[in-house]
């Protein structure tokens, strides 16, 4: 490119308009002119400002009467020039920049406070939110000069849970803080923790969080069975974080503080995701995501991710990643509007597809493509449904909560090794077995997904026809943890999933599994109550009775009652 060219470029971007940010309105144009040369000016690398720019800024802060801010680069640039109101500023969006769980943005913010006053606590919010090199606030007296500064800087993790430290307010003219080695110093304190973290535990960490109108209790057990879920994910849990209001937030679905406390607390204790027990919106995760560049996830995708760990055979990758899909469709959302991310070419001219509808086109398709790839392998499984069926071998289903002992007792039944674990959803993949009763006698004995509360109603619709199965059962066989303090309402859930999939006239029969870890008297009361049988299926001697009872349900002889036998009246 010739150098006059070159020249010319360099000269047009010197006469760009500078870009003002915040409340403009009512400014005189001197004024405006004024804070526009801001940008003209530039801070040695080693000083958090100068006394010179200090001076302008509050006075002119003092001429306009509201707060000024300033984001300042490491190189000591003017990156943006914020012009608030009496109180306060508002950052734009500095999400050019870079940011990190243990690493800072690289920009620190000046401001100025009209009264001489402290930073405040939205100034504390900002800071920990952005990753701040750090905040200063530079008093302003009434005749316009520099008053005080008051500085705060981030901390890494650490056991008093503190997220910042103050300094000692100091005249802004006694200022000397080498800027340029004080952040190297955080930085490299928050790269040794982060080090240490790494080698002790990989895992990601995690807080959960929640906010709900139900009453105490339930929410306090629907927490646990997050934590519960978490742990199956393989998460960290550091913390958790509930509210119970009178309505929920439309935008955050908690109080727009709670969750600037919450994310500050996230902070504070080294955790890189926030999940939430209630399913979000996509409004909900987009507004929560743009507060942080935390990683944000609900109840249903953290589910999802499980079921995503957990699936092996083609029929349950296939259901997993339709679900995701139909979950993530509507959440796609746009990154940027920038020209760069539009789509034209030949044949189409102008702008074309957005980045955005290319994505969901896609995803479209690919639902497609699972769905028809779903249906084929449902042909496959109706046909050996059909082969057992025309075979005329009783069936039997293991139906009940997850981690209930399902498969555990498929186990010990026809000794077998199906995968367990003491996690939620440890198999997925349904697993059909033979079991064999006396005088050569046999059934068909099949362990499905467990089922949990609130199970997502777009898992629910990609293993419908792996619950198909369930309804060419002689008997449900309903496993519950007796040893569960919530084994009533986990009956209850099972129940109600049964009927919204129509099962609920097939007979079932309640089994109560883990019967050594209970007292004898509470396990035969609660037995007399459901009908039941009490088993623990770790111990094959507590299985007879259970064969006795299946035994007398499946192969019960069909014996002529005696009004049948009696000859017909003439």
């Amino acid at each position: 490119m010739p150098e006059q060219t070159c020249a010319i470029i360099r000269t047009k971007r010197r006469r760009s308009i500078p870009t003002l940010h915040g409340h403009l309105s009512g400014l005189k144009a001197g004024q405006t002119r004024r804070l526009e040369h801001l940008y003209r000016r530039r801070i040695p690398p080693d000083k958090v400002i100068t006394p010179e720019l200090a001076r302008t800024l509050t006075e002119l802060s003092r001429d306009i009467g509201r707060q000024i801010g300033l984001i300042v680069t490491r190189r000591g640039d003017i990156y943006a020039v914020i012009v608030g109101d009496d109180r306060e500023i508002l950052i734009p969006d500095l999400s050019k920049f870079r940011a990190g769980r243990f690493r800072l943005r690289g920009v620190r913010c000046l401001h100025t406070h009209l009264d001489d006053s402290p930073l405040t606590q939205d100034d504390f919010t900002d800071l920990a939110l952005l990753r701040l090199d750090l905040i200063a606030a530079i008093g302003v007296q009434e005749n316009g000069l520099p008053g005080h500064c008051y500085l705060a800087h981030l901390l890494p993790p650490n056991p008093e849970g503190k997220a910042w430290e103050v300094h000692p307010a100091i005249w802004t003219h006694q200022l000397d803080l080498d800027c340029q080695s004080f952040v190297s110093t955080i930085e490299d304190e928050l790269a040794r923790y982060q080090t240490a973290y790494d080698v002790k535990d990989k895992r990601e960490r995690a807080i959960l969080a929640s906010a709900s109108t139900r009453n105490r209790l339930d929410q306090e057990e629907s927490m646990e069975e997050l934590a519960e879920l978490a742990r199956t994910d393989q998460l960290v849990v550091v913390d958790t974080v509930t509210q119970r209001p009178k309505t929920l937030h439309p935008k955050y679905l908690m109080g727009e503080g709670k969750i600037k406390e919450l994310i500050m607390k996230a902070y504070q204790l080294g955790a890189e995701l926030l999940v939430f027990d209630q399913n979000l919106t996509p409004l909900q995760s987009k507004a929560i995501g743009e507060m942080t560049e935390m990683k944000v996830i609900d109840r249903t995708q953290l589910i999802l991710d499980i079921f995503a760990r957990r699936a092996h055979s083609r029929d349950g990758k296939v259901q997993v990643e339709l679900a995701q899909l139909k979950y993530r469709l509507p959440r796609l959302q746009e990154r940027s509007t920038a020209l760069s991310r539009l789509t034209g070419g030949i044949g189409g001219r102008g702008p074309g597809e957005t980045r955005l509808e290319v994505d969901r086109r896609r995803a479209r398709d690919r639902i497609s493509r699972l769905e028809k790839e779903l249906q084929m392998l449902s042909r496959a499984r109706t046909e050996r449904r059909a082969m057992r069926v025309k075979s005329g071998i009783p069936i039997i289903s293991i139906v009940g909560y997850t981690n209930a002992g399902k498969s555990t007792l498929l186990n010990t039944l026809t000794h077998s090794e199906v995968l367990t674990d003491d996690l939620l959803f440890a198999t997925l993949d349904t697993t059909s077995r033979r079991l064999r009763f006396p005088r050569e006698r046999e059934v068909i004995i099949t362990d499905t997904v467990g089922f949990i509360r609130e199970l997502p109603e777009d898992l629910m619709g990609a293993f419908a026809p792996t619950l198909d199965e369930l309804r060419d059962a002689h008997l449900l066989l309903h496993v519950v943890d007796i040893n569960n303090p919530r084994f009533e309402e986990q009956i209850e859930d099972v129940v109600k999933l049964l009927t919204q999939l129509s099962l609920d006239q097939i007979p079932r029969l309640v089994v109560f599994n883990k019967e050594d870890r209970v007292d004898p008297q509470i396990v035969k009361a609660v037995c007399r109550r459901y009908d039941a049988v009490a088993i623990s299926a770790l111990h094959p001697e507590t299985l007879p009775k259970l064969l006795a009872v299946l035994d007398d349900r499946i192969f019960r002889p069909t014996e002529p009652s005696p009004q049948a036998e009696a000859p017909a009246a003439h």
